[in-house]
């Protein structure tokens, strides 16, 4: 007679702890082992033509542009050490995760220091393999030059719109087809997401929820950082429920099926240099025109001592990856007015790059896609979460059942 409300209760309490916390953590990256988990790219840049070439694992160890710092933060950089000649490329790092993950995932980016200057393009995207865009690809934050904010993205076949803006996006739609060039981007209003200003306030967070009902991403500076993120670890689940309005809202309702458009997706981190965003002279000129002799991205920059270059690295506290089996929450927090906020209209390069549409394969991104990634290192955890709500109520009503019939 007492085990009927002891399974009653566990399912009870196991949907409202997932209800409550939504998301359970399946993967940290960070300190010493920050590394262990992600694949070095090893070769030029052939997606956006930059004037680099990322370093495999070996050489961006042994030549300092990976590694982990005194302060336990992880590091990639751009050589700063070097002179370079034309026609050479400047060596960089691009780190790619062994693991995918499926829709119903959720990633925390901790960031104290992101690469920016003249000629700089960093980016922290995730991709769905192995070819580009019949996978999809998510721009988690993508900036050139001395842009004063950051520009989100999603990239995918023809057929996904981001045609409605929700009241509650923060950002301003700069283009709607998501299979254009650029993309569906979206431009971010408040002030120090990127740059100079990103670094004086002591870095930030972005998230990004990867959900059947859309693709949504926030941003926070140091100061803002909502405490459900502040006040998790390395093995607790995160409650997104307080997080207010992100700053770019891609719903899916009407506009783009999720699974139809995007797999499950690796994180990427990579700098790159010039190339076909930051190089092209309408983007590069009006800013950083006056680096050099020439006006010319690669020739006032990328050749030289690199000594220009001394921004360009990513510092990075922890990169987290969250994901759910019961009901995750859209975000539907009501906007707030953003002071300072940024006038991206000035600037020049929101809403542009060229990236050439052609299919690229993992075979010639270097990339080593790999089986949908789920929560748990045991197969325990894996169908536990794998179950959700619904699931285990089912499991636990069964077990009563099967012990009756005994």
């Amino acid at each position: 007679m007492q085990l009927f409300p002891t399974a009653t209760t566990f399912a009870i309490f196991y949907c409202l702890l997932t209800l409550s916390q939504a998301y359970d953590i399946v993967r940290e990256y960070s300190g010493i082992t920050f590394f262990d988990e992600w694949d070095f790219f090893g070769s030029w840049d052939n997606l956006t033509l930059g004037d680099v070439y990322w370093l495999d694992e070996s050489d961006a160890f042994s030549q300092g542009l990976a590694y982990v710092n005194s302060a336990g933060n992880a590091v990639i950089k751009v050589d700063n050490m070097h002179s370079i000649q034309s026609p050479q490329k400047r060596n960089s790092v691009r780190i790619t995760t062994k693991d995918s993950y499926a829709v119903g995932s959720l990633w925390i980016f901790d960031l104290v220091h992101i690469p920016y200057g003249c000629s700089v393009w960093p980016a922290a995207w995730s991709l769905g393999g192995p070819t580009w865009p019949e996978g999809g690809e998510i721009d988690i934050l993508e900036a050139v030059n001395l842009m004063p904010s950051n520009q989100m993205a999603l990239h995918t076949t023809s057929g996904c719109f981001h045609n409605y803006t929700p009241p509650n996006q923060l950002g301003a739609t700069l283009v709607t087809d998501c299979s254009t060039a650029a993309g569906c981007t979206v431009g971010e209003l408040q002030p120090n997401s990127y740059g100079s200003g990103f670094a004086a306030m002591g870095g930030g967070v972005y998230a990004a929820q990867f959900d059947v009902a859309g693709i949504f991403i926030w941003f926070w500076s140091r100061a803002n950082v909502p405490s459900s993120i502040n006040q998790s670890n390395s093995t607790s689940g995160i409650d997104i429920s307080q997080w207010g309005p992100p700053s770019a809202s891609y719903l899916a309702a009407g506009q783009c099926n999720i699974t139809e458009f995007f797999t499950p997706q690796q994180l990427i981190l990579d700098i790159t240099l010039c190339g076909n965003w930051a190089g092209l002279p309408e983007v590069y000129f009006p800013v950083c025109g006056n680096q050099g002799p020439t006006g010319i991205c690669y020739n006032d920059n990328v050749v030289g001592d690199g000594s220009n270059y001394d921004n360009a690295y990513f510092e990075i506290p922890y990169i987290r990856a969250y994901t759910t089996g019961g009901v995750a929450p859209t975000p539907t927090a009501t906007p707030f007015d953003i002071i300072s906020k940024v006038d991206i209209s000035t600037y020049p390069g929101y809403g542009s790059v060229t990236i050439p549409l052609s299919a690229i394969t993992a075979a010639d991104t270097g990339l080593n896609p790999s089986p949908m990634f789920f929560p748990g290192n045991g197969a325990s955890v894996q169908i536990q979460i794998g179950l959700g709500c619904v699931g285990w109520w089912m499991v636990s009503v069964g077990a009563i059942l099967l012990i009756r019939l005994m």
